[in-house]
């Protein structure tokens, strides 16, 4: 007997999932360049190709291929003798441009402000560039007169206290590629200063014992600094603050030195060191 009562709906089976396929990057030279690049940038100081292929699990030919191609655009430096890669000149560019854009800026501007405030000193904030320093944030102190550091000026790294508070926080390979001989350390503004790598490698050794950089006179004569390394997450030097006062004046370089560090280790939380 066929019954007229409509008949229920028969419910749907329920479907599987459909499982995520591997993300697969459509430019793979590009995706491996740039996971490269981000290991470099992680680590303490240059490693060699096979520790980077056995990590990021990229073949070691194609490692090669591709630290060639960023070395010959000076992102990547070779170190010969050490048969290790490192990051080079234009990484440091890029670094700059991040900077031009404001976040360090903005987040270090107040720090400087509050740093001047309490030093009675003028007090900047600079970047590295290359061999060079990069100003970004100057808050002069009342009564104190201007400077040559001002926002966008760029001076040798070698001459002045931000520049080596940053290097003395690199590792020692990634110094000796960046000022590989006398003529890297041409740049004089006085006649005082490094003139060659022995000289600049004992000054950074001594800025290390003391725990902050200092300049007398290499910059401008009459003048001197004390400055201090702003470290990021990877301990790297991503920037370094700095407090500069006339050679005559009754100003105190330790405590200076100590006020500048308290407003670095301000700033370095603030960009995610912890």
């Amino acid at each position: 007997m066929i019954s007229d009562k409509p008949r229920a709906p028969i419910p749907d089976k329920p479907r599987a999932p459909i499982p995520d396929k591997p993300h697969k990057p459509q430019v793979p030279a590009a995706d491996q360049t740039l996971r490269i690049l981000s290991f470099l940038a992680h680590q303490r100081g240059p490693v060699a190709a096979q520790t980077i292929a056995s990590h990021l699990g990229i073949p070691r030919s194609s490692v090669y291929h591709l630290l060639a191609a960023m070395a010959a655009h000076g992102f990547v430096v070779h170190l010969e003798g050490d048969r290790r890669w490192g990051l080079g000149t234009a990484a440091f560019e890029l670094a700059g441009g991040y900077a031009r854009q404001e976040p360090l800026a903005r987040l270090g501007r107040p720090i400087v402000a509050q740093l001047a405030d309490r030093a009675g000193e003028s007090a900047h904030l600079a970047v590295m560039t290359g061999r060079d320093v990069l100003y970004i944030v100057e808050e002069r102190a009342p009564r104190r007169p201007a400077l040559i550091t001002d926002v966008g000026v760029r001076l040798p790294a070698h001459l002045t206290a931000t520049g080596r508070a940053m290097l003395a926080a690199l590792p020692r390979e990634q110094v000796r590629a960046l000022f590989p001989d006398a003529a890297s350390l041409s740049p004089q503004r006085t006649g005082r200063g490094p003139g060659r790598p022995g000289e600049l490698r004992e000054l950074l050794r001594q800025t290390r014992a003391a725990g902050h950089a200092s300049e007398d006179g290499e910059v401008t004569l009459g003048f001197r600094s004390v400055g201090v390394a702003v470290r990021d997450h990877a301990e790297w030097p991503a920037a370094a603050i700095a407090v500069t006062w006339a050679e005559d004046s009754p100003a105190d370089p330790e405590r200076l030195a100590a006020l500048a560090a308290d407003a670095a280790a301000d700033l370095s939380r603030r960009i995610g060191r912890r």
